[in-house]
Protein backbone atom coordinates (compact mmCIF):
# COMPACT_ATOMS: atom_id res chain seq x y z
CA UNK A 1 0.00 0.00 0.00
CA UNK A 2 1.72 2.94 -0.91
CA UNK A 3 1.62 6.07 1.76
CA UNK A 4 -0.75 8.98 1.09
CA UNK A 5 -0.37 12.67 1.85
CA UNK A 6 -0.20 13.39 5.24
CA UNK A 7 -0.15 17.30 6.31
CA UNK A 8 1.05 17.86 10.43
CA UNK A 9 -1.89 19.96 12.86
CA UNK A 10 -0.06 21.81 15.32
CA UNK A 11 -2.61 23.64 17.93
CA UNK A 12 -1.57 26.44 19.52
CA UNK A 13 -2.48 28.54 22.42
CA UNK A 14 0.50 30.81 24.16
CA UNK A 15 2.94 29.16 25.23
CA UNK A 16 5.67 30.82 23.44
CA UNK A 17 8.94 29.43 23.91
CA UNK A 18 7.85 25.84 23.91
CA UNK A 19 6.60 26.54 20.38
CA UNK A 20 9.55 28.23 19.59
CA UNK A 21 10.97 24.84 20.43
CA UNK A 22 8.72 22.88 18.29
CA UNK A 23 9.45 24.60 15.46
CA UNK A 24 13.00 24.52 15.67
CA UNK A 25 12.26 20.32 15.87
CA UNK A 26 10.28 20.66 12.85
CA UNK A 27 12.74 22.89 11.17
CA UNK A 28 15.73 20.00 11.89
CA UNK A 29 13.20 17.32 11.26
CA UNK A 30 11.21 18.26 7.74
CA UNK A 31 12.47 18.89 4.93
CA UNK A 32 11.04 19.87 1.15
CA UNK A 33 6.87 18.80 0.49
CA UNK A 34 5.73 18.39 4.05
CA UNK A 35 3.35 20.79 5.16
CA UNK A 36 2.18 22.13 8.73
CA UNK A 37 -0.66 23.73 9.64
CA UNK A 38 0.32 26.23 12.84
CA UNK A 39 -4.10 27.02 14.21
CA UNK A 40 -3.26 29.48 16.78
CA UNK A 41 -6.84 29.83 18.65
CA UNK A 42 -6.83 34.01 19.60
CA UNK A 43 -3.38 33.64 21.83
CA UNK A 44 -3.73 37.03 23.64
CA UNK A 45 -0.48 37.49 23.41
CA UNK A 46 0.39 39.42 20.54
CA UNK A 47 4.17 38.31 20.64
CA UNK A 48 2.66 34.47 19.75
CA UNK A 49 0.80 35.94 16.76
CA UNK A 50 3.96 37.90 15.42
CA UNK A 51 6.17 34.97 15.85
CA UNK A 52 3.64 32.80 13.71
CA UNK A 53 3.03 34.54 11.54
CA UNK A 54 6.70 35.22 10.54
CA UNK A 55 7.39 31.73 9.93
CA UNK A 56 5.93 31.21 6.67
CA UNK A 57 8.55 30.98 3.54
CA UNK A 58 11.52 31.33 6.34
CA UNK A 59 11.41 27.28 7.07
CA UNK A 60 12.53 24.19 4.76
CA UNK A 61 8.58 23.10 4.67
CA UNK A 62 5.49 24.67 3.46
CA UNK A 63 3.94 26.24 6.96
CA UNK A 64 0.33 27.83 7.03
CA UNK A 65 -0.77 29.75 10.23
CA UNK A 66 -4.54 30.67 10.75
CA UNK A 67 -5.15 32.55 13.71
CA UNK A 68 -8.55 32.29 14.85
CA UNK A 69 -11.29 35.13 15.30
CA UNK A 70 -11.92 33.69 19.17
CA UNK A 71 -10.51 31.19 21.27
CA UNK A 72 -12.78 27.62 20.30
CA UNK A 73 -10.64 25.89 22.74
CA UNK A 74 -8.85 22.71 21.85
CA UNK A 75 -11.54 20.61 20.40
CA UNK A 76 -12.92 23.21 18.45
CA UNK A 77 -9.86 24.18 17.00
CA UNK A 78 -8.56 21.11 15.94
CA UNK A 79 -11.97 20.08 14.34
CA UNK A 80 -11.70 23.33 12.45
CA UNK A 81 -8.32 22.40 11.15
CA UNK A 82 -9.19 18.66 10.37
CA UNK A 83 -11.66 20.52 7.75
CA UNK A 84 -8.71 23.09 6.31
CA UNK A 85 -6.39 19.97 5.73
CA UNK A 86 -8.44 19.12 2.57
CA UNK A 87 -8.31 14.88 2.06
CA UNK A 88 -4.86 14.13 3.78
CA UNK A 89 -3.81 12.16 6.68
CA UNK A 90 -3.45 14.22 9.36
CA UNK A 91 -1.01 14.41 12.94
CA UNK A 92 -2.36 16.06 15.23
CA UNK A 93 0.99 17.54 17.80
CA UNK A 94 0.92 19.37 20.42
CA UNK A 95 2.61 22.93 20.55
CA UNK A 96 5.17 21.29 23.56
CA UNK A 97 6.83 18.27 21.47
CA UNK A 98 9.76 17.89 20.22
CA UNK A 99 10.06 15.38 17.52
CA UNK A 100 13.15 13.29 16.80
CA UNK A 101 14.35 12.11 13.88
CA UNK A 102 12.13 10.35 10.86
CA UNK A 103 9.08 10.82 13.08
CA UNK A 104 6.96 11.67 10.16
CA UNK A 105 8.25 9.27 7.50
CA UNK A 106 8.06 6.67 10.41
CA UNK A 107 4.26 7.33 10.72
CA UNK A 108 3.91 8.23 7.26
CA UNK A 109 5.24 4.18 7.18
CA UNK A 110 2.79 2.74 9.64
CA UNK A 111 0.02 4.03 8.07
CA UNK A 112 0.96 2.66 4.71
CA UNK A 113 1.34 -0.57 6.57
CA UNK A 114 -2.35 -1.61 6.50
CA UNK A 115 -5.36 0.00 6.13
CA UNK A 116 -6.70 -0.56 8.90
CA UNK A 117 -4.93 1.63 10.86
CA UNK A 118 -6.74 4.82 11.91
CA UNK A 119 -4.91 6.18 14.58
CA UNK A 120 -0.46 5.86 15.08
CA UNK A 121 1.20 7.23 18.22
CA UNK A 122 4.97 7.16 18.90
CA UNK A 123 7.08 6.77 21.65
CA UNK A 124 7.81 9.63 24.19
CA UNK A 125 9.19 10.23 27.24
CA UNK A 126 6.03 11.64 28.57
CA UNK A 127 2.98 9.39 27.08
CA UNK A 128 1.35 7.62 29.34
CA UNK A 129 0.98 3.99 27.67
CA UNK A 130 3.54 4.77 25.25
CA UNK A 131 6.20 6.48 27.49
CA UNK A 132 10.16 5.77 27.74
CA UNK A 133 11.63 4.47 29.59
CA UNK A 134 9.49 3.20 32.01
CA UNK A 135 4.96 2.52 30.97
CA UNK A 136 3.24 5.36 32.30
CA UNK A 137 5.80 7.07 34.33
CA UNK A 138 6.58 10.55 32.84
CA UNK A 139 10.27 11.52 32.33
CA UNK A 140 11.66 14.59 31.46
CA UNK A 141 11.87 16.29 28.19
CA UNK A 142 14.91 14.87 26.44
CA UNK A 143 17.78 16.69 24.90
CA UNK A 144 18.76 14.22 22.59
CA UNK A 145 15.25 13.35 20.88
CA UNK A 146 16.91 12.13 17.71
CA UNK A 147 19.48 9.56 19.47
CA UNK A 148 15.86 8.18 20.84
CA UNK A 149 14.43 7.95 17.42
CA UNK A 150 17.81 6.25 16.39
CA UNK A 151 16.93 3.73 18.95
CA UNK A 152 13.57 3.14 18.34
CA UNK A 153 14.02 2.62 14.59
CA UNK A 154 17.31 0.35 14.87
CA UNK A 155 14.92 -1.78 17.74
CA UNK A 156 11.35 -1.58 16.21
CA UNK A 157 11.53 -0.82 12.59
CA UNK A 158 8.38 -1.57 11.08
CA UNK A 159 6.94 -2.74 14.03
CA UNK A 160 2.95 -1.47 15.34
CA UNK A 161 1.10 -2.98 18.30
CA UNK A 162 -2.01 -2.85 19.34
CA UNK A 163 -3.26 -0.19 21.79
CA UNK A 164 -6.31 0.80 24.25
CA UNK A 165 -6.18 4.04 22.70
CA UNK A 166 -3.84 6.38 21.00
CA UNK A 167 -2.03 9.60 22.52
CA UNK A 168 -2.84 12.65 22.00
CA UNK A 169 0.49 14.58 22.15
CA UNK A 170 1.28 13.02 18.63
CA UNK A 171 -1.67 11.40 17.21
CA UNK A 172 -1.69 10.34 12.85
CA UNK A 173 -5.12 9.97 11.91
CA UNK A 174 -6.09 8.39 9.02
CA UNK A 175 -8.65 10.71 7.01
CA UNK A 176 -10.78 7.90 5.64
CA UNK A 177 -11.18 7.21 9.26
CA UNK A 178 -12.50 10.59 10.17
CA UNK A 179 -14.24 10.95 7.65
CA UNK A 180 -16.43 7.93 8.30
CA UNK A 181 -16.62 8.40 12.18
CA UNK A 182 -16.70 11.99 12.57
CA UNK A 183 -14.34 14.45 14.06
CA UNK A 184 -13.71 14.53 17.66
CA UNK A 185 -17.16 14.96 19.59
CA UNK A 186 -16.66 18.82 21.07
CA UNK A 187 -20.30 18.46 22.23
CA UNK A 188 -19.50 16.30 25.07
CA UNK A 189 -15.51 16.75 25.85
CA UNK A 190 -15.97 21.05 26.04
CA UNK A 191 -12.79 22.55 25.32
CA UNK A 192 -10.52 19.36 25.72
CA UNK A 193 -9.30 16.09 27.36
CA UNK A 194 -11.10 12.91 26.77
CA UNK A 195 -11.87 13.36 23.26
CA UNK A 196 -8.72 11.49 21.84
CA UNK A 197 -9.77 8.78 23.71
CA UNK A 198 -13.34 9.20 22.28
CA UNK A 199 -11.79 9.18 19.06
CA UNK A 200 -10.65 5.83 19.50
CA UNK A 201 -12.95 4.05 20.83
CA UNK A 202 -15.39 4.98 18.23
CA UNK A 203 -12.70 3.67 15.46
CA UNK A 204 -12.25 0.60 17.43
CA UNK A 205 -16.10 -0.22 17.50
CA UNK A 206 -16.00 0.44 13.48
CA UNK A 207 -13.08 -2.15 12.75
CA UNK A 208 -10.37 0.43 13.02
CA UNK A 209 -7.04 -0.48 14.63
CA UNK A 210 -5.19 2.08 17.31
CA UNK A 211 -1.18 1.43 17.22
CA UNK A 212 2.02 2.03 18.92
CA UNK A 213 4.23 3.27 15.82
CA UNK A 214 7.17 1.63 17.75
CA UNK A 215 9.85 2.88 15.12
CA UNK A 216 9.12 6.76 15.67
CA UNK A 217 9.86 8.94 19.00
CA UNK A 218 8.45 12.64 19.76
CA UNK A 219 9.74 13.95 22.98
CA UNK A 220 6.91 15.92 25.03
CA UNK A 221 6.72 18.24 27.74
CA UNK A 222 3.19 18.30 28.81
CA UNK A 223 0.72 20.49 29.59
CA UNK A 224 2.27 23.80 28.42
CA UNK A 225 -1.18 25.11 27.14
CA UNK A 226 -3.35 23.08 28.73
CA UNK A 227 -2.36 25.05 32.09
CA UNK A 228 -2.24 28.34 30.54
CA UNK A 229 -5.93 27.92 29.51
CA UNK A 230 -7.38 26.13 33.14
CA UNK A 231 -7.85 22.98 31.98
CA UNK A 232 -6.85 19.99 33.87
CA UNK A 233 -6.96 16.21 33.00
CA UNK A 234 -9.78 13.70 34.01
CA UNK A 235 -12.88 15.78 35.83
CA UNK A 236 -16.22 15.94 34.54
CA UNK A 237 -14.57 14.55 31.00
CA UNK A 238 -13.46 11.43 31.97
CA UNK A 239 -16.82 10.69 33.85
CA UNK A 240 -18.25 11.48 30.54
CA UNK A 241 -16.23 9.08 28.62
CA UNK A 242 -16.93 5.81 31.20
CA UNK A 243 -20.56 6.73 30.60
CA UNK A 244 -20.13 6.61 27.14
CA UNK A 245 -17.36 3.44 27.55
CA UNK A 246 -18.13 1.64 30.59
CA UNK A 247 -14.97 -0.89 30.34
CA UNK A 248 -12.07 1.58 29.41
CA UNK A 249 -10.75 1.83 32.56
CA UNK A 250 -10.63 -2.03 32.69
CA UNK A 251 -9.38 -2.26 29.38
CA UNK A 252 -6.33 0.33 30.00
CA UNK A 253 -5.75 -1.52 33.43
CA UNK A 254 -5.59 -4.98 31.86
CA UNK A 255 -3.32 -3.23 29.03
CA UNK A 256 -0.72 -1.78 31.46
CA UNK A 257 -0.50 -4.83 33.82
CA UNK A 258 0.03 -7.68 30.60
CA UNK A 259 2.29 -4.80 29.56
CA UNK A 260 2.38 -6.21 25.93
CA UNK A 261 4.63 -3.71 24.67
CA UNK A 262 7.35 -4.52 26.87
CA UNK A 263 9.91 -6.55 25.02
CA UNK A 264 9.76 -3.59 22.48
CA UNK A 265 10.79 -0.85 25.00
CA UNK A 266 12.96 -3.25 26.49
CA UNK A 267 14.91 -3.08 23.07
CA UNK A 268 14.65 0.36 22.65
CA UNK A 269 16.07 1.14 25.83
CA UNK A 270 19.08 -0.92 25.57
CA UNK A 271 19.64 -0.08 21.84
CA UNK A 272 19.75 3.98 23.65
CA UNK A 273 21.90 2.94 26.30
CA UNK A 274 24.48 1.40 23.76
CA UNK A 275 24.04 4.97 21.46
CA UNK A 276 24.45 7.42 24.82
CA UNK A 277 27.43 5.45 26.13
CA UNK A 278 29.76 8.20 27.51
CA UNK A 279 27.83 10.97 26.40
CA UNK A 280 27.05 13.73 28.50
CA UNK A 281 23.28 13.19 30.14
CA UNK A 282 21.78 16.72 30.79
CA UNK A 283 18.49 15.52 31.58
CA UNK A 284 19.16 12.75 33.74
CA UNK A 285 17.72 10.30 31.76
CA UNK A 286 20.15 8.18 31.26
CA UNK A 287 20.16 7.43 34.83
CA UNK A 288 16.41 5.80 34.55
CA UNK A 289 17.12 3.49 31.99
CA UNK A 290 16.78 0.39 33.99
CA UNK A 291 15.58 1.52 37.11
Amino acid sequence: MSARAMQVIVPVYRALPALQRLVEGLRRTLGAGERVLFCDDASPEPEVSAYLQSLPGTLPFEARVLRRERNLGFVGNVNAAFAETGADDVVLLNSDTLPGQGWLERLRACFAADARIATATPWSNNAEICSLPHLCRPAPLPDDPDRWARACLDACRDEYLDLPTGVGFCMAIRRTCLDRIGAFDAETFGRGYGEENDFCLRAEGHGWRNVLCADAFVGHEGGASFSLEGLAPGGGNLMRLLNRYPDYNRRVAEFIMADPIKPLRLRVVERYAALAAGQPDATGLQGQLFQ
